[in-house]
């Protein structure tokens, strides 16, 4: 019988947040089930297992990534609403590392799938973003990969500790969005 309390939603806000902690490549469901305070084969109640969980996580983490997006572009445009979405990507990464990293690499099984959803979600915050420059329908997926990569190599970097010079990597990160706004509104 699956503990009281203990449901699929609460194993991977719990999967998470272990992720966060330790790293998605160290978060196991035996480390997991300790700190849920069942045994092991309790959590195949709730997961298919250890990809599942990664799964289940990675479709956490876009969810919330675009929720936090979305939140801090509300109001704004262009060079404005681009440098918020940049700092509240970069935040989410910082602050959930373990989670964002569940997020790379996965593939939606199907296009109902809830990963592709929240993927989907996520995409459509960059995109909404893009309808402050003057960018053709047929540059969009371009544009969009050019600030995924910024952003997340950025941040990845950043949560990998890799930035070891002395300057200031909030002033980087400042020249990198500015960097960003002026090839956009160059295209």
């Amino acid at each position: 019988m699956p503990r009281v309390g203990l449901d699929p939603a609460s194993v991977v806000v719990a999967g998470a947040a272990l992720a966060d902690q330790v790293g998605l490549a160290n978060m196991t469901m035996g480390l997991l089930a300790e700190r849920v305070g069942v045994r092991t084969p309790s959590l195949y109640k709730h997961v298919g297992g250890q990809k599942d969980l990664n799964r289940r996580i990675a479709t956490l983490a876009l969810n919330e990534a675009a929720d936090a997006i979305g939140y801090a572009v509300q109001g704004y445009a262009g060079r404005a609403a681009l440098a918020a979405a940049a700092c509240a990507f970069r935040a989410f990464v910082l602050e959930h590392p373990g989670r964002y990293a569940a997020t790379i690499g996965v593939e939606p099984s199907s296009h109902d799938d809830p990963l592709a959803t929240a993927g989907q979600r996520l995409l459509d915050a960059f995109t909404a973003i893009l309808r402050g420059y003057d960018i053709g329908e047929s540059d969009v997926d371009h544009a969009l990969r050019t600030l995924r990569s910024l952003f997340h190599g950025f941040a990845t970097l950043q949560v990998a500790n890799a930035f070891q010079w002395s300057t200031d990597v909030d002033e980087s990160f400042e020249w990198l969005i500015t960097f960003a706004d002026r090839g956009l509104r160059t295209l």
